[in-house]
């Protein structure tokens, strides 16, 4: 798995989050990577961006911006409010090739969700990882309204012949509710593949030593954690039922 995609289901779900916690878990195994962004939208030049964030909180990786548009909006609508180049498929899977040739591991991460337009065309992220022939990895909020979006993912990838590599929780609340707690049941069912994670909320807000330390709790050991599904599920119940974190 040279290459693996990160999407998510919408936007501000937690995608750089759980790709840094990819990538610090990577590192921790002695594997080099590289973080590819190819299109940050509502930045200003000289702003923190995706890349950098995850090579922040995850270490040295290397941290890789194919283009960056003023707006926040979708890539195609912002490269156009900015009357710059848009970036397409081909110009994102040649770079992940180039940085695949050098890396163990390419942790792709796209805007939005799956089906964002990139270019004038039409071309999604979806485009790209079927250039690639790479795995996504799908990032998803924990409560009410998940199962859906999840299964619309879910269903996007299968009619692209794209492989659906796992979901992971983007941002677990410290006291779930009722549907976070029901939805890690039901968000692989949804799916139709399994869960591979769930990331704390405010994890982005921890210094990068905690960071690193703790991200092989949050990732199944499909992606080299040691998070455990039945357990978590167990804890959550028991902190959902008393109110406490």
């Amino acid at each position: 798995m040279p290459v693996m995609i990160v999407t998510g289901t919408g936007t501000e779900i937690g995608k750089t989050v759980v790709t840094a916690a990819v990538a610090a878990v990577a590192l921790a195994r002695g594997r080099t990577v590289a973080v590819l962004k190819p299109a940050q939208t509502g930045l200003g030049p000289s702003e923190t961006g995706d890349a950098a964030e995850v090579a922040r909180l995850a270490g040295p990786v290397t941290a890789v911006e194919l283009a960056r548009y003023p707006d926040p909006l979708a890539p195609a609508t912002a490269a156009r409010r900015a009357g710059a180049a848009p970036v397409g498929p081909e110009e994102i899977a040649d770079a992940a090739e180039k940085l695949a040739a050098e890396h163990d591991l390419v942790l792709v991460e796209g805007a939005g969700g799956l089906l964002v337009r990139f270019d004038e065309t039409g071309a999604t992220l979806a485009d790209a990882a079927r250039l690639l022939g790479a795995p996504v990895l799908v990032v998803a909020p924990a409560g009410l309204g998940t199962l859906n979006m999840t299964a619309l993912t879910a269903e996007a990838l299968r009619a692209r012949s794209l492989t659906l590599e796992g979901v992971v929780i983007g941002r677990w609340p410290a006291v779930p509710d009722l549907a976070a707690r029901c939805n890690l049941a039901d968000l692989p069912e949804s799916a139709g593949a399994p869960l591979l994670g769930a990331v704390p909320e405010g994890a982005g807000a921890l210094t990068p030593a905690e960071f690193r330390e703790r991200a092989v709790s949050w990732l199944a050991p499909r992606l080299d954690g040691r998070w455990d599904a039945r357990t978590f599920a167990r804890e959550a119940d028991a902190s959902g039922a008393t109110g406490t974190p």
